[in-house]
């Protein structure tokens, strides 16, 4: 038993069962994850999968425990080398972030930037999702750190670190109707159109859906998408009021674009980082989180991480004044 063996079938569970986007996901070709699995199962004495002809139906329930524990086993073959390569002070590596749309174009440029002036070896990759699948990623070991947002309470994960708090914008042309009321418009009035905005709005759950619901209106939303450029694209193309992150907005959309507050109309929101926290983090995620979160102290941090401290964050600035902040030391 090797620990490829193991990463194989760990790759084919989470490709629900397919073969060739395990390979691809590994590095391997399809031949040669199906012939380790087989001499894994070999030496097992039991299937892990089973066939339906050429391809492979479900899991079994033996091969469930297997690859439990092979998800430990590699986790922990993972901490010791990110170990080893820390006591070594070895820059090289690859850090892998899964995250929205808009935290990557918007937020983590100018934080990555400055990691990389201090790692000119390491490979930053960044992997966007939907808001729905970025903690499951986190999970599967697929991603070294998760940075979402929520309304509310913090994340379900084993360790969340407060970045900031924003609000959302309305975005408009200029000769809409909304643009010639002064003000922030009331939900009511935000009701009268139809939304472009983010395709977490379709969830039940989402804090934009909850507001309209709790002022008794209905949410028409017209388009939606994961991309704030896309967003505007169809504010711009008349399909719809756009609702989007405040960090989105650009100096350049105000030439031809109203934007409006929805701040007290629609719930703040808070940006987190999400570890797991039976991992050994590389220096390099812990300098990235630092240069994300400037008043989080780096040694408090550290400690967190390494299970000798618990979680104590101070209350996370709003994006508007962290932006200032970058700006003013830029």
């Amino acid at each position: 038993m090797t620990l490829t063996q193991l990463r194989y079938i760990v790759a084919i569970a989470d490709a629900g069962l397919n073969i060739t986007m395990a390979a691809e996901r590994v590095h391997a070709t399809q031949p040669g994850i199906s012939r380790q699995l087989r001499q894994l199962e070999d030496e097992l004495g039991f299937q892990v999968f089973l066939r339906r002809g050429k391809s492979l139906d479900s899991i079994t329930a033996s091969g469930s425990q297997v690859i439990a524990r092979a998800r430990n086993i590699l986790a922990e073959s993972a901490n010791i080398r990110a170990l080893a390569a820390n006591l070594r002070r070895d820059g090289d590596g690859e850090l892998i972030i899964t995250t929205t749309h808009t935290q990557a174009r918007f937020v983590l440029p100018g934080p990555v930037s400055t990691v990389k002036q201090r790692y000119p070896k390491l490979s930053v990759r960044l992997e966007p999702r939907g808001d729905t699948e970025l903690i499951e990623l986190l999970g599967r070991g697929s991603a070294d750190m998760a940075i979402v947002s929520t309304a509310g309470e913090p994340p379900t994960a084993d360790l969340a670190i407060p970045l900031f708090s924003w609000d959302r914008k309305i975005l408009v042309p200029r000769t809409h109707p909304l643009a010639e009321l002064g003000r922030a418009p009331r939900i009511d009035e935000l009701a009268a159109w139809p939304l472009v905005s983010y395709e977490s709005s379709l969830a039940a759950d989402s804090s934009l859906r909850k507001a309209f619901v709790a002022a008794g209106c209905g949410l028409n939303l017209a388009v939606t998408a994961r991309d704030a450029d896309l967003i505007k694209v169809y504010v711009r193309a008349g399909l719809g009021v756009g609702v989007l992150a405040e960090m989105a907005l650009l100096e350049s959309d105000s030439k031809d674009l109203c934007v409006l507050s929805a701040e007290g109309l629609l719930p703040t929101c808070t940006t987190w980082v999400v570890l797991q926290a039976d991992r050994v983090q590389r220096d390099y995620a812990l300098d990235l989180i630092a240069a994300l979160a400037p008043r989080v102290d780096r040694r408090d941090l550290v400690r967190v991480v390494q299970g000798a401290a618990s979680p104590a964050w101070s209350t996370p600035p709003h994006w508007r004044d962290l932006s200032a902040q970058h700006a003013n030391a830029a």
